[in-house]
Formats: structure tokens, sequence, C-alpha cells
């Protein structure tokens, strides 16, 4: 939902009222055991159509299973799985469109809880087993929850948003400050106390920072997409940013050229080695002074996605949307580069979760 959301824009408002209504009508269900390690992969389906899913990929075997929580639960995912998270055993499934996050057991994929009542959730980060932070678009809070309970405990208001410009995205965390980039119609990385629930600093950055990882290094990476042509916040080149976490402060500005549309920093297991993609794949060492001339996988005249660097042999994962309609790829390379594996998810790949 990163890429396309700007073309939905005035239709998600048109229908803001309505969105989201997914009933969940029970079927029949499957019993699963999965094995100890795999990939989830949360596919978002077509904004409104209801259509998420979520696949489980066994990278031993290179088997995979589609459709998994619909067949062990006998309801659909609902509309637009945006994230997952794995904690102690559970899995955390964001689903964007809905209003929901569900808590399903990782072996089974079995529902064991779910919270509701959300605006429009995109990640959660969890503090302890029994506070979590959650990030929403189309609203300026981010709401705090308590897991073992399954209900929303509180809010944290972010500075120079409306609900309807409000959007924070992925978190980090240094010590007991939580960093949040915020991304639609935004140019800031914000600075949470954790113990305090409050915002205590900002960084502006480019225009629209889509994603936020940190290093080995604890040095912050965030890359923006530089918005799009004839958008009323902007448009500029975009950049990738390398940030001090403790100083919160910007060490390096890699620029890119108008037009280029770079998303999804990754890091590798070590955290040593950035990913990110810009048409083709791109690989970087952290310590890096300049960008890389030539990708590491080249463009493949498709919709590269979603990406994920598989932490204990470096293979690295994209998902390819193909034509945002049907069922997507995702394409396995091992850290030479070279194609491991394809095998077809569901529609719209965007988000991993490694078991």
């Amino acid at each position: 939902m990163k890429r396309t959301l700007r073309h939905i824009l005035t239709l998600a408002a048109c229908l803001a009222a309505f969105a989201g209504c997914m009933k969940w009508d029970y079927g029949t269900t499957e019993d699963f055991q999965a094995s100890e390690r795999g990939l989830f992969i949360t596919n978002e389906g077509n904004f409104q159509y209801g259509n998420a899913s979520l696949s489980c990929y066994d990278p031993e075997t290179k088997h995979v299973e589609n459709e998994v929580f619909f067949r062990a639960n006998g309801f659909k995912l609902g509309d637009v799985a945006q994230s997952m998270t794995i904690r102690n055993g559970v899995g955390w499934i964001v689903v964007n469109n809905s209003h929901v996050i569900f808590a399903i057991d990782v072996d089974t994929f079995k529902e064991v809880g779910r919270i509701t009542n959300f605006t429009s959730p995109r990640y959660i980060h969890f503090l302890s087993d029994e506070k979590a932070y959650v990030t929403q678009l189309w609203d300026n809070r981010i709401f705090i929850v308590n897991p073992e309970r399954y209900e929303i405990t509180g809010y944290i208001e972010c500075p120079g948003m409306t609900m309807e410009s409000g959007s924070t995205e992925q978190m980090v965390q240094y010590g007991k400050y939580v960093y949040v980039n915020c991304w639609s119609y935004q140019n800031r990385i914000l600075k949470i106390d954790s113990e305090t629930d409050e915002v205590v600093g900002e960084l502006t950055v480019g225009i629209q920072p889509t994603s936020l990882v940190m290093d080995k290094n604890n040095k912050m990476w965030t890359i923006t997409d530089g918005g799009y042509e004839g958008s009323p916040y902007g448009y500029e080149a975009p950049s990738l940013y390398r940030i001090d976490a403790e100083k919160f402060e910007i060490e390096k500005q890699f620029r890119f050229e108008l037009g280029d549309w770079p998303s999804e920093v990754q890091l590798n297991g070590t955290r040593d080695t950035l990913y990110w993609i810009n048409d083709d794949i791109w690989r970087m060492q952290v310590e890096a002074e300049r960008v890389p001339v030539r990708p590491f996988i080249e463009y493949r005249d498709t919709k590269y996605y979603g990406l994920t660097v598989d932490p204990r042999n470096g293979d690295v994962y994209v998902a390819d949307a193909i034509d945002y309609q049907q069922q997507g790829v995702v394409y396995r390379y091992t850290a030479r580069g070279e194609l491991a594996d394809r095998f077809f998810v569901g529609i719209i790949p965007g988000a991993f979760c490694w078991k």
C-alpha cells in the first residue's frame, strides 16, 4: 500500500465512512503444524476488496502454503494486510483497512486474539509484554495497546499533524526512545520517550520517508520517495539518510535523481549491509561513503514491491506485485545474487516476517 497509496487518497477520503466494514464469516478450517523456521508473507490484497491473505514459506524445503490464515481460521484476513511482527511465539498481523490487529499462533496459524477499533493501523512495536505502540495512517495519534489484554490503553499525540494528514510508520528503538518515520505528506522522524509516552523531539528529512531501520552502529537509516509530480506537499529528488540515534542528527545524505522512487530499506542479519528497491535491488555497506553505481539485482520489467533478507544466510527475497491484480511472485536470491527459487503468493505481497 506504499507506492499505490497516492493513487487512492481521494477515493479513501470519500469512502472513509464505509471503509473496512469487514464481516468475518466463519467456515471450515484446516489444521497446520508449521516448521520450526519459516517466512511469513503478508499479501495486501486490493484496497476495499477484503482479499488480503497470509502466506508461509519454508526455506529448507522451498514449500509455500498460501491463504494460511483463512484456511486455519475459516474467515478472511480482511482488507489490506500491512505488516506482521512476531513476539514470544505469537504473530501480530496488522490489517490496515479493517482497523484490526490479529494475534495468531505461528505454528498453527490459529487466531489467539485481536485488537480492534484502530483508525488505520500500520506497524506494531513492542516495549514489553504489556505495552506496545501502533502507528496509524489518517490519524495524528500513535495508539498505545496492552497486548496481553488485547485493548487500546492510550494515545500519543503527534505534533504538526491533523487527523487528515496524520501518518506514522515504522519504529526502531534506542534505549528508552522510540523513533518513527512520518511518511504520507510528511517529512519528519519523531522521537518518543517510551516512559512518558510523549514526543520529545523531531528531525526534518526529505519528503515522505518510507521506511526506518537501525544498523549495528546504532545509526538509523531512512529513505524518502520525494513525493510525486503535482503533489500538494511537493516534489523533489529522493534521498537516503544516515542518522545518529544518540545525537538525533543527520550524519549523511545520499541523493538520488528526480523521478527515482526508492523504498523498502532493509538490513541483513548482522546489520552491516543495507538493501533497498529503486527499480533494481541495491546493496551497500553501512560504512560506505557513496551509493553503488551497479545494482545487486537488476530490474526485471516488473513491480518490485517488497524486500527482506534472511538473517541467517543472507538470501534476498523480493516480492513482485506484477499488475496488482493477480497472484504475486516472490523471488529468492542467494547472497551472491543467484536466483535460488521463485514461488507464487497472494495479491500484492508487501511485507515479510521471519519466524
